[in-house]
């Protein structure tokens, strides 16, 4: 029996509210369950991105109102973003991403541990607005992997930053902001070699649920204070770390 687009839309709705709250794990959540009921990994990938094109969006202008935007950071990250992006959905289309998941998922439970530990000592600082090349790198690996795993742009490009001690809010404001410029290039990637007749349930399920939680979304994430929205993250991070492991162990 073929799920119903009411559970493609519950899916949409989890995921954003946890993506646009903690800045990651949109694409992580909503495609492992595709993947879970049989989608090829790149049609699972293309049809995340292609509902994400509209709730990042929605995300992106929700944190700018709230202020939760460094112009600079975005500046960095952006144009490396969309390049990364259009090499990993390029690549999609002939090789399988599950391949991959394993090691980004071994590389994102250490920064998990790492965001942990950081939370039980965080002390607010200010911004200093300085973001170096390394940024940019990190940009470029988040949106090659993004596509590649159909997701990875919040957790790899956040949650390095976070680790890094940036400032929570503004870089998950940031990040989010970044990610519909990324997502909209790896997008148009997947419509010029992909099909998208059969899936078109799919992404309007998590276009719909997604396009709902966006605002609330963002609204937490100005409420929530710092420290709290670290350890949040981290374990988030280190609990779909390890499932995916497992996973590829088994």
């Amino acid at each position: 029996m073929e799920p119903s687009i009411l559970l493609y839309v519950l899916v949409g709705f989890i995921a954003q509210i946890i993506d646009g709250a903690l800045g990651m794990a949109y694409g992580v959540s909503s495609n492992t369950f595709l993947l879970s009921i049989g989608l090829p990994p790149a049609a699972a990938s293309a049809s995340v991105h292609m509902a994400e094109v509209f709730t990042t969006g929605i995300s992106g202008i929700s944190h700018w109102k709230l202020g939760n935007i460094d112009w600079k950071l975005v500046k960095r990250l952006l144009v490396p973003g969309v390049i990364g992006g259009v090499s990993g959905a390029y690549l999609l289309t002939s090789i399988d991403g599950d391949v991959i998941k394993p090691f980004i998922s071994a590389y994102l439970l250490i920064m998990g541990v790492i965001i942990l530990v950081k939370a039980f000592n965080y002390k607010p600082k200010p911004q200093n607005g300085v973001h170096t090349a390394r940024v940019s790198a990190l940009g470029l690996v988040g949106g090659f992997f993004d596509a590649i795993g159909g997701g990875g742009w919040g957790p790899i490009v956040t949650t390095t930053l976070v680790a890094r001690g940036k400032n929570a809010r503004m870089t998950i404001g940031s990040v989010n902001f970044s990610e519909f410029f990324v997502t909209l290039a790896e997008s148009i990637t997947f419509v010029l070699t992909l099909s998208f007749l059969g899936y078109w349930q799919v992404i309007l399920g998590l276009l719909l649920g997604g396009v709902i939680a966006a605002p609330l979304a963002a609204v937490l994430t100005k409420k929530m204070p710092a420290k709290v929205l670290m350890f949040i993250v981290g374990l988030l991070i280190v609990g779909l770390s390890i499932r995916t492991i497992l996973l590829a162990i088994n």
